[in-house]
C-alpha cells in the first residue's frame, strides 16, 4: 500500500512524464483494422506488420507535449526570443555562407528567397542541428492510437510513414524525429514528405537529413505548393482604431480579408498589394500592450508550414535579420576588396 501511494504521489508531482512507455498493444480493435487497411490498400504483410507494431513503444511524453506546444503556450513576447537572438541569427548567416549555392539554386527554382528557406531551417531545426530524438514509429503510433483528439491525422501520417520507408527502403525502426513525428532538417510530416519533397541533387533518392539541395528546394517546392508569391511582401505594421469591429481580433488564421476590407475596418498601414489582395489582421502581445500588424498571402502560406501566427512571424523575422547580417557582411567585404584592390568574394554578395 505504501508503495502504491508513493507511485501515485510521484505521478501527481512529475506529471504525465513519469509513467514509462510501453509497446503498443496489437491486439487492440483500432490496430488491428489498421493492419488490415494496410494490407488491403497497401500489400503490407500482417505478421511482419503486426510485429513491427508491437515493437513501437508507447511514450506518455508525446501527450503531454502535444497539449503544451509554445505557439499556444506563449505569448508573442516569450515566443519570439526563442527564435530572435544573436546565436540563432550568427549560426544562420554561417549556415547561408556553407550552403549558399543550395539556397539560391532552390530559390530560382521556387520563387522563395533564400533569408526564408534559411529561416524556417532555423526556427524547425536549428539550421538542421536539431531534427528531434524520438522514434518516429513510437510518435506516430502513440498519437494514432492514444491520442483521440488528433487520431485520424496521426493514423493517417503513420501509414505514410510506413509507405515512405517502404519507398525509401529504410528501416523504420531507425528513423527519428520529433515528438509529433516531424522529420529531418525542415521536419516534414510523412505525408508532405513524399508529397513535396524533391531529388535536387539527383542521386535518385531525397534525403532531407544531409542533403542541403534536397532540404532547401523542398522547403521552397512546399511553400511553393501552398501559393507562394515571389516578390511579394509577407508582413507589415499597422495600427488599428480603438473602436474596431470585435470580428477583426487579429487571432485567426482566416485570409478572407482584402486591402481594401481592412483599410475601411479601421485598420492603417502601407501596402504595395493591390486593394483586392488578399489579407489579414494579426494581434502580437507585448508587454505593454498589442502590436498590430498585416499579413499578407505569403504569410499565410508561412502558416501552412505550421499553423500559427507567432510561428509565422519567427520566420519574418528571422529571415529579415539574416538577410540584413548577410547584405551587411558583403558591404563590409565589399568596401575591404575596393581598399585592396581585389575582387569581392561571390560567397558574400546579397542574395536577389
Amino acid at each position: 500500500m505504501r508503495v502504491l501511494q508513493l507511485l501515485l504521489l510521484l505521478c501527481v508531482f512529475y506529471g504525465a512524464s513519469a509513467w514509462p512507455a510501453e509497446a503498443l498493444d496489437v491486439k487492440r480493435d483500432d490496430v488491428k483494422e489498421f493492419i488490415a487497411h494496410m494490407h488491403e490498400a497497401h500489400g503490407f504483410k500482417k505478421r511482419p506488420l503486426r510485429k513491427l507494431l508491437a515493437g513501437a513503444q508507447i511514450q506518455p511524453a508525446i501527450l503531454e507535449a502535444m497539449e503544451r506546444p509554445a505557439e499556444k503556450a506563449k505569448p508573442w513576447y516569450e515566443y519570439r526570443p526563442i527564435f530572435l537572438n544573436e546565436r540563432r541569427i550568427r549560426e544562420g548567416v554561417d549556415f547561408w555562407m556553407a550552403h549558399r549555392q543550395a539556397l539560391e539554386t532552390a530559390s530560382e527554382h521556387t520563387g522563395v528567397a533564400p533569408e526564408y528557406l534559411a529561416a524556417i531551417l532555423g526556427v524547425e531545426t536549428y539550421y538542421g542541428r536539431i531534427t528531434g530524438s524520438y522514434r518516429v514509429l513510437d510518435s506516430l503510433s502513440t498519437l494514432a492510437f492514444d491520442y483521440p483528439p488528433r487520431s485520424k491525422f496521426f493514423r493517417d501520417e503513420l501509414e505514410q510513414f510506413l509507405l515512405l520507408t517502404r519507398d525509401l527502403k529504410v528501416d523504420p525502426r531507425t528513423v527519428k524525429g520529433s515528438y509529433a513525428g516531424a522529420m529531418g532538417a525542415p521536419q516534414f510530416m510523412p505525408s508532405n514528405y513524399r508529397l513535396y519533397a524533391i531529388d535536387a541533387d539527383a542521386d535518385g533518392h531525397v534525403d532531407l537529413w544531409t542533403s542541403w539541395a534536397d532540404v532547401c528546394e523542398s522547403v521552397g517546392n512546399y511553400l511553393k505548393q501552398f501559393g507562394w508569391n515571389a516578390g511579394e511582401p509577407v508582413l507589415i505594421d499597422a495600427a488599428v482604431t480603438t473602436d474596431k469591429p470585435g470580428s477583426l481580433d487579429g487571432r485567426t488564421l482566416d485570409l478572407s480579408e482584402s486591402v481594401a476590407s481592412l483599410k475601411t475596418k479601421g485598420v492603417t498601414f502601407e501596402s504595395p498589394l493591390p486593394l483586392e489582395a488578399p489579407a489579414l489582421l494579426i494581434a502580437a502581445d507585448e508587454p505593454d500592450g498589442t502590436r498590430w500588424r498585416v499579413g499578407f498571402n505569403n504569410f499565410y502560406v508561412i502558416t501552412r508550414y505550421n499553423h500559427s501566427p507567432l510561428y509565422a512571424m519567427a520566420v519574418y523575422e528571422l529571415a529579415g535579420a539574416l538577410k540584413q547580417r548577410v547584405t551587411s557582411s558583403a558591404g563590409a567585404a565589399a568596401s575591404g576588396a575596393a581598399v585592396a584592390g581585389t575582387p569581392v568574394d561571390a560567397a558574400l554578395q546579397p542574395s536577389r
